[in-house]
């Protein structure tokens, strides 16, 4: 198991003193990032917390999961690991060729 937490149905109120303070319970928070639209730069409701191990990290599922925070029962689940996302240019996964280029002739 991970030591990283995805927190969701966050109260739009809720600060990052708030998470700290709730999360702390369980052990050392090392990290907190609470999620923004990407458009409007507005809170997402969700958030990402890393405890300090993973035994805290599983205190903190057991212990917050359904907890109220802010009027709010928040819920708490391991984080999946990120995909790596391809970068423009590379190619596809399965080959590492990129595709031909539109438009041109090259039997010429």
């Amino acid at each position: 198991m991970s030591k990283d937490l995805y927190v969701k149905n966050i109260s739009p109120e809720a600060t990052e003193d708030d998470l700290r303070r709730l999360f702390a319970v369980c052990g050392k928070v090392t990290y907190i990032h609470m999620v923004k639209d990407a458009k409007t730069g507005a809170f997402a409701g969700c958030a990402f917390v890393k405890m300090a191990t993973e035994a805290e990290a599983r205190d903190a599922i057991v212990t917050l999961d359904d907890a109220l925070l802010i009027n709010r029962t928040i819920q708490v689940v391991a984080a999946r690991p990120q995909k790596p996302k391809p970068r423009p240019g590379t190619g596809s996964p399965r080959t590492g060729r990129r595709p031909p280029r539109s438009g041109s002739d090259r039997s010429r």
